[in-house]
């Protein structure tokens, strides 16, 4: 099992991080870099998890599996009238968690929704979603992050190409791409309301970005505007497109796509009259801890990094697989 060199600098300069196997943002030019870490992290295929060999070995390859039904009707419903609930919470919506979209009133995402709500928290802490985590990062795991993104009906706008890991590992100091994000639809994702692209095979290939980070740019950056700093390089980008093609992912509610943290995805904004509602939630291993940002001024917020390593605890259970 590989392990990471954590960073030895504490600002944000290529002499600071001189043994960074991922350098972005400080660099000059957008020199794709090959993966050094494993995908799969697991020992024996299939063993210690509810995953099969064939799937792991998807998930290797892809970087992504898809599912159809994680989430029962149960668990959909109950996650949606908490969705109403927080929207509609006008107290939150004054607070830093919350960001509405750029142009309209509109929610755009809800951060750290799982200390929010017992209903979003027994979801991610469920071995349905931490037993997966578990076996593909080969360790115990914790929430380094979770969120509800809406994307509302004629005003949901897009999120550009980007690799998260490129962003967790310049901003928050995450060392490895020892992560993964599950997204579940608990609103039906069609072809026209926005739904996630990935491109198959890009978690091999780590992508930097060119320009430094502002202070607080998550500020602007969780707004989805097109700025220099986290945004994938597009010929970067095309280059991968045009080697390996694009996934869209559409899914009835409760189905669910988990993928690496360093593939590079997007979604286009919502013209549709079709609300599009998912929950995001990252697990990040325990022996993966975030340290100094490797490309940036401060640390982000807790609520968008979790720097408290507290395990998922075991629950013995697998509902809604």
């Amino acid at each position: 099992m590989s392990s990471s060199v954590p960073p030895s600098g504490s600002s944000g300069s290529a002499s600071g991080y001189a043994h960074d196997p991922y350098p972005t943002r400080y660099v000059t030019e957008s020199v794709p870099v090959g993966r050094s870490h494993p995908v799969v992290w697991s020992g024996a295929p299939g063993a210690g998890g509810p995953l099969d060999a064939d799937e792991l070995a998807s998930y290797d390859r892809d970087g992504f599996l898809a599912f159809q039904d994680l989430l029962t009707p149960h668990q959909v419903a109950a996650c949606d009238a908490e969705i109403r609930r927080i929207g509609g919470d006008r107290a939150l919506r004054g607070t830093e968690r919350v960001v509405l979209e750029p142009d309209s009133e509109e929610i755009r995402s809800v951060f750290e929704v799982h200390a929010l709500s017992e209903v979003f928290a027994d979801v991610v802490h469920s071995d349905a979603l931490a037993g997966i985590a578990r076996q593909i990062l080969g360790s115990e795991v914790y929430i380094h992050q979770s969120r509800v993104n809406y994307k509302a009906a004629f005003e949901g706008s897009r999120f550009g190409w980007h690799s998260d890991f490129e962003t967790w590992h310049s901003e928050d100091g995450m060392p490895a791409p020892r992560a993964l994000s599950m997204s579940i639809a608990l609103t039906e994702n069609m072809p026209f309301n926005g739904p996630l692209m990935i491109i198959p095979g890009s978690h091999r290939t780590f992508v930097p970005s060119v320009g430094e980070t502002p202070d607080d740019y998550h500020k602007l950056s969780l707004l989805g505007k097109n700025l220099p700093a986290g945004s994938a390089d597009r010929a970067g980008v095309t280059a991968l497109a045009e080697r390996h093609g694009i996934r869209q992912f559409t899914g009835a509610p409760g189905s669910a796509v988990m993928f690496d943290c360093n593939c590079l995805h997007a979604s286009s904004g919502n013209t549709s009259p079709f609300p599009r509602t998912n929950l995001f939630v990252v697990y990040n291993s325990v022996e993966n801890p975030l340290g100094v940002p490797y490309a940036a001024p401060r640390p982000r917020p807790g609520y968008l990094a979790n720097r408290e390593v507290t395990p998922v605890p075991r629950q013995g259970r697998s509902p809604g697989r």
